[in-house]
């Protein structure tokens, strides 16, 4: 049974947590999405719409999408809203809609994230003590102490927090987050010319990691979509607006045609046995 809300929540820290309790959340195999169709969702918080998907904030160390940017309308002109994956309760991609488990006047009351990317840590830290949510860096696995964010329960929350206080681990350097509408775009440069621009983006939504670069090679091969693994992207310039990887252009030339239609699993195994790279766990598991 889904925890029944109090009829008038409170605002501020420690409320999301509450709220997290027994949400309905179940858990599934991720399925890979595109960022494109993300934007394409509404978020519906349990008292009625917040907005509309305008974009999705990912951070440059361990390439995951950390926040949903939302355009909340009419309801709360003047700033845009960022939602956690932390907060989500359901998402059904036919319905083209995200359940959170949050209010509008949390939402309301929230504290903004930098609009122009990239967004510092401390920004992060006051957003995410604002739902009193554990931080996602204080852990070794991809979301803090745990793998998936739908695995942040409220009987989980104190412990998480309590974990994270303990290690005090540091990250590699400051890790920030940037905007996937900003690197859409960015030129993709193998090792020996350019192979095409950043096009979209191949996420797993249980676990919300960037898994592929989609590329548009259409100034040298016409019509042509490819995938790139974000694994194999050694090097970003920021302030070039390029990715570097660790391919060659025949390579390239070479791989099998992304169709976002019929992608399957099979394609993205092919797609590892093409560059003669060992496949992930996700890839040999099919998880």
């Amino acid at each position: 049974m889904p925890l029944q809300l109090d009829p008038e929540p409170r605002e501020g820290k420690g409320v999301a947590r509450e709220q997290a309790q027994s949400t309905g959340r179940t858990k599934r195999q991720g399925m890979l999405q595109t960022v494109s169709e993300l934007k394409r969702l509404s978020i519906r918080a349990v008292d009625g719409e917040i907005g509309h998907v305008r974009d999705a904030y990912f951070d440059d160390h361990t390439w995951t999408l950390r926040y949903i940017v939302v355009n909340p309308g009419s309801w709360l002109t003047g700033r845009w809203v960022q939602i956690t994956p932390l907060s989500i309760r359901d998402i059904d991609w036919g319905a083209r809609c995200v359940d959170v488990t949050l209010t509008r006047d949390q939402v309301r009351s929230s504290p903004d994230i930098d609009a122009d990317p990239p967004v510092s840590r401390q920004h992060e830290i006051a957003y995410l003590d604002y739902y009193g949510y554990p931080y996602y860096w204080a852990g070794p696995h991809l979301w803090g102490h745990v793998a998936f964010p739908s695995e942040v329960t409220a009987g989980q929350v104190e412990r998480l927090q309590q974990l994270q206080h303990e290690d005090r681990p540091r990250p590699k350097g400051d890790p920030h987050l940037r905007s996937a509408n900003e690197v859409s775009g960015y030129h993709v440069q193998a090792v020996d010319a350019s192979i095409g621009h950043v096009d979209d983006f191949l996420f797993d939504d249980r676990n919300w990691s960037l898994r592929y670069l989609v590329v548009d090679t259409r100034n040298w091969l016409p019509g042509r979509h490819v995938l790139v693994a974000t694994d194999w992207v050694h090097r970003v310039s920021w302030e070039e607006h390029k990715a570097h990887v660790a391919l060659t252009r025949d390579e390239v030339r070479d791989s099998p045609e992304y169709d976002r239609t019929s992608f399957t699993r099979a394609d993205e195994q092919a797609l590892y046995q093409h560059y003669k790279r060992p496949p992930p766990s996700h890839v040999q598991s099919g998880g």
